[in-house]
């Protein structure tokens, strides 16, 4: 099996797309995952294209009432699958959404997916109907052909804990996850300050036993693919910052390379 490694645009905004894909290609990345808006996707496409590299885009959805989110996040699937991503990563959406009208938009993405042909894996993430790994179980049960991206970072701050007491709830999620995000979250906030950090180490070795059996499930699948979004996020809201000063407490970029690289030496890939 194949293990891809990508580099998120999120921290990066400060850069041309050509410069941030020249800067991820050098450190040895396999593509970008990109949340570029209708104006920027095809500039996307092109420019990880010129410079080999895959290319995962995002989608979104918006507007508070359903009726609004519904259209809008329709549209927005379609013409993202418009542009032949490797895979859309949806934020699909929102908590406090009714289980039926979730599940209407993860019926929206599936027709999408069938009429494209464009896979398309739903993040669990804080805010939307995957924010807990309690709440997503109904879906799973119910929606059997869901598929995810792993981001249990979110879970880990939601339940204040590293869910040592629903092994059976994340265990559901990790035989349909089929891409990572190798966050590490801590039970007061979605991110450590420093992965790279004694005081850290029990917390990314709890995230790192996720992703690797979400890698053995999928080795023994015979899948081709496994796909790995470094996405430590920013200062101020992801990544803390120092009071008066809002200095950066570390630096996203090296954060991310070093996840990167800490899973390659691990799965020896």
């Amino acid at each position: 099996m194949k293990t891809q490694f990508f580099c998120p645009l999120w921290g990066m905004e400060n850069l041309s797309y050509t410069e941030a894909a020249n800067r991820v290609k050098a450190v040895g990345y396999d593509g970008m995952e990109i949340a570029a808006g209708p104006d920027k996707r095809n500039e996307a496409v092109q420019v990880t294209h010129d410079q080999g590299l895959e290319l995962i885009l995002m989608a979104f959805g918006g507007g508070k009432v359903f009726s609004e989110h519904k259209k809008k996040f329709h549209d927005d699937l379609l013409d993202i699958a418009s542009y032949k991503p490797l895979f859309i990563n949806s934020h699909t959406g929102h908590d406090y959404f009714t289980f039926e009208q979730n599940a209407e938009l993860i019926q929206i993405a599936m027709a999408v997916e069938k009429q494209t042909g464009v896979r398309i894996l739903h993040e669990t993430h804080r805010g939307r109907f995957s924010y807990s790994a309690p709440a997503i179980q109904y879906y799973l049960l119910k929606i059997p052909e869901l598929r995810l991206t792993a981001d249990y970072s979110h879970w880990v701050n939601v339940a204040e804990s590293y869910l040592d007491d629903q092994a059976e709830n994340v265990n559901r999620a990790i035989a349909v996850s089929d891409h990572i995000h190798c966050r590490v979250g801590q039970p007061e906030a979605p991110q450590v300050s420093d992965p790279r950090a004694p005081e850290w180490k029990a917390a990314l070795e709890t995230h790192t036993v996720w992703w690797d059996a979400i890698r053995k499930r999928m080795q023994q699948a015979n899948a081709p693919l496994l796909t790995v979004t470094c996405e430590f996020g920013p200062a101020p809201g992801y990544l803390p910052t120092l009071p008066y000063t809002n200095q950066p407490v570390a630096n996203q970029w090296d954060i991310n390379v070093f996840m990167k690289d800490y899973l390659k030496q691990r799965w020896q890939v």
